[in-house]
Formats: structure tokens, sequence, C-alpha cells
């Protein structure tokens, strides 16, 4: 191309001898640009400054532009203003130029300056560019809107082109899509969308996407699914939109593996934002093997060390139970993020200390979300002194400001009995700042230690800040449902406030009056909530089987009515806990039913139903065993210690009585 723009008449004879040899530009580009200096009418820069942006050689491009300085058009300013992008402190040299030279009158220059400073991130600076721009056509609104960080401002800029009477294009449409979705303006990008059909604009591939994105955010799929059978030509990213609306929405596990099928038998290879869908969506459906499958392909398309795809493998392996895989794939990551260590603490809590000692040694900052499962952690298992010392450095690192991270701590000294220290975090929070999850926590917290009626009084001051939710009412109902000296009538009152709105037929909630109505001898109020729910769970069995048990016509152990319904009840049922069979199986024993009391046991082992453990050792490590259980490898060790312990207690309460005797 040089050559042709070559006259060979103007060239100097040395040259016509250096261009025969071997080592001469042979019509390429890559030494095009010295040529210039042995010409003495070079022709335009334009082509040859083009070509050098084009190969990412930036440098050579504004060396290329210094050398002919007094020869450049408006073409070279926009060109070199594209080349300065990587090399910030050149731009405000051209900018100034451009100014002096008067090339700002074109409006291509300052589109090519604005798009500098937008990319350099000196967007005020392409804003005031924009504000003296003589006649801003469709790319000078275009590179603006790009250059809005602020959602809402960028929806106002936009109204401004519309009323302008600026045509809009692909770009244009694109772009504000993108900021309606990320600012949440459902309203206005449904807007843009039928701006786009009527200017023939949603045929365009990226415009399809940017509204398959959006209707995914807003938990329309159906529409989501539309616009994307409505793009002709999908590319790979039109298929990981649908894909990453199917996860999002939820409960579309089945429809996101299809399509992802469909990808690849459509010849497209998928990415790593294909996999981090496909898998996620095989955790929902808990399709452990179809996991493994896609765990292997992505290996075999070369991301099976993918940061993101190892981080989402790790959480559904969890969720599909399999934590030794999880762990496999945690060891395989070689430079883990903070994701990385958030799942894995999640996954291994028993580890989790450890984990956050190797998590700082390999310089990974903690988030919010790490000290929330951290907490997590060491609160379920008891590790007092690990989590006073977490409290200390979230103070320091500021993690305590964030709402949730102190919600945990709540929980945390609320389980280790340390109320003084849960009142001192929860009054650390600003009436403001608390959501309703925080008076939860602190509800819970006080139930969780006896202190009814003060969980009952923090009700009665959350419920005149913010909307008590189920979980609310669950605490409070569990403190009236525990404490004989707080009046039924408390629980009552909830009772009402719950069917005023008209919530009295969730399941959550009438499980927590049924439970408290139970328990406190109610009995005519919890068989009418047992006999209104329309699906009657185990626990809710359970619960009514416990109040009979205790405070009906054959308390303590008697009612065998109840007992039949229950067993006959559970028959129909798969899965749930031990305490229903046990407390049949007691309630059989005590009036000598011993067949039925034996069929109970036989249902329990044909389930696989064991006991909940309920006792346990810890002397370094912990161990735990149940009733009637011989898998443990130290069973006869344990049963032994158990039976002298038996006869230790039966020796001291023999003690007693002689002592209460004399």
């Amino acid at each position: 191309m040089i050559i042709r723009q070559l006259n060979i008449q103007h060239l100097p004879n040395n040259f016509l001898l250096r261009s025969k040899h071997p080592n001469s530009i042979s019509c390429s580009f890559y030494h095009g640009h010295h040529l210039l200096d042995e010409i003495p009418d070079p022709p335009s820069i334009t082509p040859l400054m083009l070509n050098l942006i084009h190969q990412n050689r930036q440098s050579e491009a504004l060396s290329l532009f210094k050398r002919h300085i007094t020869e450049i058009d408006e073409s070279d300013i926009a060109l070199v203003a594209k080349a300065c992008i990587s090399r910030p402190k050149l731009g405000p040299q051209v900018h100034g130029f451009a100014i002096i030279s008067g090339f700002t009158s074109y409006v291509s220059v300052c589109n090519s300056l604005m798009n500098m400073y937008c990319k350099s991130a000196d967007f005020g600076t392409a804003l005031r560019i924009f504000e003296h721009a003589k006649n801003p056509d469709t790319v000078s609104y275009n590179t603006v809107l790009s250059g809005f960080e602020n959602h809402i401002n960028a929806l106002v800029f936009a109204r401004e082109m519309h009323s302008a009477e600026v045509p809009v294009d692909a770009v244009t449409c694109t772009t504000v899509l993108a900021h309606c979705t990320n600012g949440l303006e459902f309203g206005f990008g449904f807007q843009q969308h039928c701006l786009a059909l009527k200017s023939g604009l949603k045929a365009e591939t990226f415009v399809g996407n940017a509204l398959v994105t959006l209707s995914s955010k807003c938990s329309m799929m159906q529409d989501a699914r539309l616009a994307f059978d409505e793009i002709p030509q999908k590319d790979l990213i039109s298929w990981n939109a649908i894909l990453s609306g199917y996860v999002l929405e939820g409960g579309h596990g089945l429809e996101a593996l299809s399509e992802f099928l469909e990808m690849v038998r459509r010849g497209l290879w998928p990415d790593h934002t294909s996999f981090t869908s496909v898998i996620s969506a095989c955790g929902h459906e808990r399709d452990l093997e179809f996991e493994k499958q896609a765990h292997a392909f992505s290996v075999k398309r070369g991301y099976g060390s993918h940061v993101s795809v190892c981080n989402v493998l790790m959480s559904m392996y969890s969720k599909c139970g399999n934590t030794e895989d999880a762990r496999l794939v945690y060891k395989n990551i070689a430079n883990p993020n903070v994701v990385s260590f958030t799942t894995m603490l999640s996954i291994d809590e028993e580890d989790a200390v450890n984990l956050f000692r190797e998590m700082t040694r390999c310089e990974v900052h903690p988030n919010d979300v790490t000290f929330v499962g951290l907490v997590h952690a060491v609160t379920e298992h008891s590790m007092i002194r690990q989590g006073i010392k977490i409290h200390g450095l979230c103070i320091k690192s500021n993690f305590l400001s964030e709402t949730h991270v102190a919600n945990s701590f709540i929980t945390m000294y609320g389980k280790f009995k340390l109320m003084d220290d849960c009142i001192k975090v929860f009054k650390e929070i600003g009436w403001l700042c608390r959501e309703i999850v925080t008076w939860n926590a602190f509800i819970s917290a006080y139930t969780h230690n006896d202190m009814y009626q003060e969980a009952l009084h923090a009700f009665r001051l959350a419920s005149n800040e913010l909307l008590p939710n189920a979980y609310t009412f669950g605490s409070v109902l569990s403190a009236i449902a525990s404490s004989v000296s707080i009046s039924l009538t408390q629980g009552q009152r909830c009772h009402g406030c719950v069917h005023k709105l008209g919530l009295d037929r969730d399941p959550v909630f009438s499980g927590a009056f049924l439970d408290m109505y139970a328990k406190r001898g109610s009995i005519h109020e919890s068989c009418k909530i047992f006999d209104e729910l329309a699906q009657k769970s185990q626990v809710a069995w359970t619960a009514i089987l416990s109040a009979h048990s205790r405070h009906g016509d054959h308390a303590v152990y008697g009612n065998v009515e109840m007992g039949v319904r229950v067993l006959e009840a559970l028959m129909g049922m798969e899965g749930g806990g031990s305490g229903s069979y046990v407390l049949m199986s007691n309630i059989f024993a005590e009036k000598g039913k011993w067949e039925r009391a034996a069929k109970v046991r036989r249902m329990m082992k044909e389930r696989e139903v064991a006991k909940e453990l309920n006792g346990c050792w810890w002397v370094g490590c912990l161990h735990g065993f149940s009733s009637g259980d011989k898998s443990h490898p130290l069973s006869h060790e344990i049963c032994v210690m158990v039976e002298l312990l038996g006869l230790e207690m039966k020796r001291r309460r023999e003690m007693m009585e002689d002592m209460i005797i004399v």
C-alpha cells in the first residue's frame, strides 16, 4: 500500500538502491512510516497511523505524529487522541495542540478527545468538551453516555439526547439499556426497548443481548426468552445472557442445562462465563452427575483451573454434598481470590480459622462476606477466643460498620451467652442502620439466654421501627412459648397482628403459632391451627404430638391415639428428623404397646433415621455419638464410659437421697 502511494520520480537514488535489499519493507507496514522521512513530498500519514494503532503500536504512532506535525489534518488529530489513551500524560498536550490549531471545531476531533478522557477516568473534561462542541452528533452523545458512572445522570442525559432529536443507533440503545440494567431503572429500559423497535434496531445482535440481560435482571424470563429468540444471529454473549438469566431467576436449572447443550450443538464453544452459569444450574438442580460432566468439559476446554469456574464448582459440589471434590477443586486453583477463600470457609467450617490464616499469608484481603462466614464458623464450633479475636480484627479493619457483619456478632455473642457484649454490639449499630435482620438476631439472642421479657421488649421496639417478618415473629413466639412469666395473651396479640396482615396461612407463621400454643398447653388452639394446615409437615406432626403428650387428656406419654395418627402420617412421608419417631416410640412403650414401639424403631432403621447426636466429648478432637449407634470406631470405649458415668450418677443420687432423709 505504501509502494502504491510513492512517486518513484521523487525518490532519491540511494533510496531506490535500498529498496532492492532483501530486508526492505516488501509492501509491509512494519517499517513503512520511516519511508516518509525519505520522501520530499510525503503523502498523508493517516493510513500509517491507523495501521500502527491497530497493531497496538501507539508509541510509534505518536512518534510519527511528532515528526510530521506540520502536515497533519483533523483525521490525524483524531487518531493520535486514540493513541493517547494508553499514554494519559500526552493527552492534554494533544488537546492543547488541537485547540491552538483550531481542530476542535471538527466534531470528529471532539469525539476522539472525549473518548480519550472518558477512558482515562477524566469524565469532567470530556463533559466540558461536549458542552463546547459545535453540533454534536450521535457519536458525541454515545461517547458521553458511556462515560457516566452514575446511572441516573446517564438516563437524564439520554432524555436530553432524545429532546435534541439526535438520531439514535445500536450503540445508543445498548449503552442506555446497560445503564437501566445496572441502575435497576427497568421502566426507562422498556421505553428504550420500544424505541429500539420503532427504530428497527432490535435486530442488532448486541441490542438483543442487552434486552435479554435487562429482562433477566427484572425477573421477566418470558420476555428475556422472547428477546433471545428474536436475535437473528446469536453470538456467545447472547447464549451467556440467557444462561445467566435462568440461573439468576432460580428454579430454571433444567432450562439452563438445555440451552447450554443447544449452544454446544450449534458449534459455539463456551467460555468461563458459560461454564459458571451451567455449573450453577447443576447446583440448583442438585444434579451431581451433570455437574461432573460440565466440570470435565471445562477442563477439556482449558477452563478447569479458571478461578471463577473453580469458585462456582466448589459451591456446587458442596450443595450436592460432595465436600471432598470441593476441596480438590480448591487445591487446583493456582491463585485463589477472596471468593475462593470465602467459599471454602463456608464449606470447611472446622478448618475456617486456618483457612483465614492462609488467606492473610497469601495477601488476599477479606471482604464483609468473608467475615460473616468466619464468624458463623467459630459460632457453630464454640470457638469463643477466636470469635473475640475476629471481632477485634473487624474493628481495626472497619468491617464492623457493615450491618450484616455486626449482625453476625450479635448472633455469636448470643450463642456464647455473652449478652453484655451482644448488647454492646447492638447499640453500636445506629438506629438508621438497624435492619429487621438485626432485630431478629437480637431477639433470638435474648430468647437463647432465657431472657424472655427482654426479648418481648425488643420485639415491641422493632415493631415500632420496622415491619416484622416471619423470623421476627418466630423469635418472639419462641420466647412466649418458653416462658410462663409472659402471658399467653401476648402471643394471641401477635397472632391477631399476623391475621390482619393476611400472613397466618404462611407455613412459617403457622408452625410458629402451633409450637407456641402446643408448649403453653392450649390444645384447642394448636389443634385448630394444625387442622387448617394445607400440608402437614413432620415438624407440625411432632409439635401436635408433643402437645398431646404433655398437656392432653393423657399427659406424659399417654396419648396412644395421637401416636397412632402420627405413625400413619409418617409412613407416607420421607426424610425428616428423629424427634417424632422417638416420641411415638416412648408413648407406645409407656403404655405397654411394645409391638407398635418396635414398629416405629423398625421404620427408623429402614429409613436410616438416626437419633440426633445428643452426647459428645471434646479433648482436642470432637467425637459425636447417639443411642444405639455402633458405627464409631471407639464405640466400645464410649459405651463403657457411658456406663461408668451412669453408675457414678446413680451413686451420687443415692448419696443425695440419704442426705435428704437425714
